[in-house]
């Protein structure tokens, strides 16, 4: 028989209790972008004009029209939204969810909105929480952007007291697993018939993130961002 773990510090236990369903808003600053609290009267326009598959020309350069199905919507719930209403009442949903708090991404030099991250399926009693329901508009998606949100993120839940932080993505999807590897977050394996999301079943893939493990993931991500070779 196995031995039970050794009871936690009662400073951690203590934050189980302490911290909110909701995350509480906060803003976080990075060398490259910045994210706030996704308000929909200051951001949804914008968000929507860049995520519809319109051409868009940022610092000059202008990306062509492109597949938004393909570029942004296919993994996640939502789809290229045919009038910004039903793109609204999307996003709406998302801000009022009860253990969720979805970010907007500006890009530093722009001051413009290119994308959103949320603090999602939070469980301050187990001092966990996810980050989701990511996307970018195409000209930044190989661009430190998400690598950059993705610290802010992680560096700030962390420095709440939180033990674990988890990404998932449908297992199908490539792209993101790539992402959570390349930021340090550990594969712990597929659950199979997930979810049904648009008529289809999900499989997810499931990576994570442990507070012990965070100062090296921390030291990596910044030797990506910030130091020149």
């Amino acid at each position: 028989m196995h031995p039970l773990p050794s009871p936690l510090p009662n400073e951690v236990l203590a934050l189980c209790n302490a911290l909110p369903l909701k995350p509480a808003p906060v803003e976080l600053r990075g060398q490259y972008i910045h994210l706030k609290p996704l308000d929909l009267a200051r951001d949804g326009e914008m968000l929507y004009a860049i995520s519809t598959g319109a051409p868009i020309t940022l610092r000059g350069l202008e990306t062509p029209a492109f597949d938004a199905e393909e570029l942004i919507w296919r993994w996640l719930g939502g789809i290229p939204f045919p009038t910004y209403a039903e793109f609204e009442a999307y996003m709406a949903a998302q801000v009022q969810t009860s253990n969720a708090l979805p970010m907007t991404v500006f890009d530093n030099e722009l001051g413009i909105p290119v994308g959103t991250a949320s603090f999602m399926s939070n469980s301050p009693a187990n001092l966990k929480i996810e980050l989701g329901n990511i996307w970018y508009t195409p000209p930044v998606q190989r661009s430190p952007v998400n690598t950059e949100a993705t610290h802010l993120m992680l560096q700030h839940c962390f420095g709440l007291g939180y033990r674990r932080l988890e990404w998932k993505c449908n297992a199908l999807n490539e792209r993101s697993r790539r992402a959570a590897e390349r930021m340090g977050f550990i594969f712990e394996g597929v659950q199979e018939a997930h979810f049904i999301v648009k008529g289809r079943s999900r499989d997810t893939a499931w990576y994570r993130i442990l507070i012990d493990e965070w100062p090296q993931v921390a030291r990596m991500l910044k030797q990506k961002l910030y130091v020149q070779e």
